[in-house]
């Protein structure tokens, strides 16, 4: 099955050059937990290859073949190993047990139903050891942010424009990203910072932190949203979705 990622593999680096203010935090997150590490969504390695050159085993899963050759030779280029796996965030094919999973750069926003979500708080569970924590990012647009970049070509760099398509009834983005290097449109389903923590706390997770930036800040209300949750010793069962 082939992803939105495998069109724009080569085009991804350039595109998220600018994001550099989440490499540091979870590096720290890294660190504290001695590893190894999970990385679901691993992309091409912008947050991996960096905790495998400070000495961190990091298995990486990504449901993008495109993205993780990128990301084998942005490991050789650094001299440095990560263990690439392709794979669904929903069952990842990792069967072993750590003391930290990691999703960055809003990945989780790529399951679209509370279902799906539950799948992988589910999946997240299964792979850590017991008071293991699961760390990763969201946000949920603001109305200025909407109202700015609502349907408009926006040059995100050079020569990398996004279209964003925003629908607040069903929360949904679609955005479509265009550059020389590739094309593709993928869909983003957001929730609120409630609805996160209830469904982190329906799944057997204890939230440690929730930030609103990386810098640590608490969270008060921003679009973004930094979680940290601790596997539970016991989980709760969780009731049926609805959606």
């Amino acid at each position: 099955m082939s992803s939105p990622y495998d069109a724009i593999a080569e085009l991804y680096d350039p595109w998220s050059a600018s994001v550099v203010e989440d490499v540091s935090f979870y590096l720290e997150e890294a660190r504290r937990s001695g590893g190894p590490v999970v990385e679901l969504g691993v992309g091409t390695g912008r947050i991996a290859v960096p905790l495998a050159a400070d000495g961190i085993r990091v298995i990486g899963v990504d449901s993008s073949r495109g993205m993780l050759d990128v990301c084998a030779r942005r490991a050789a280029l650094a001299g440095v190993d990560v263990d690439l796996r392709i794979g669904d965030l929903r069952d990842p094919p990792v069967r072993e047990r750590v003391p930290l999973v990691i999703c960055p750069f809003r990945s989780l926003l790529h399951m679209h139903t509370d279902r799906d979500r539950r799948k992988v708080l589910r999946a997240v569970s299964k792979l850590l050891r017991p008071g293991g924590r699961f760390v990763f990012d969201v946000f949920t647009p603001g109305a200025e942010d909407i109202a700015q970049t609502h349907d408009r070509w926006l040059e995100r760099e050079p020569g990398i424009f996004e279209l964003a398509r925003w629908d607040e009834t069903t929360r949904t983005l679609t955005l479509t990203v265009c550059g020389r290097d590739g094309e593709t449109t993928m869909a983003l389903a957001w929730l609120s910072q409630a609805e996160w923590r209830a469904l982190l706390e329906d799944s057997g997770f204890a939230v440690e932190e929730c930030y609103g930036w990386f810098d640590r800040t608490p969270f008060t209300g921003g679009d973004d949203s930094v979680w940290i949750a601790r596997r539970a010793r016991t989980t709760r069962s969780s009731p049926p979705s609805r959606r």
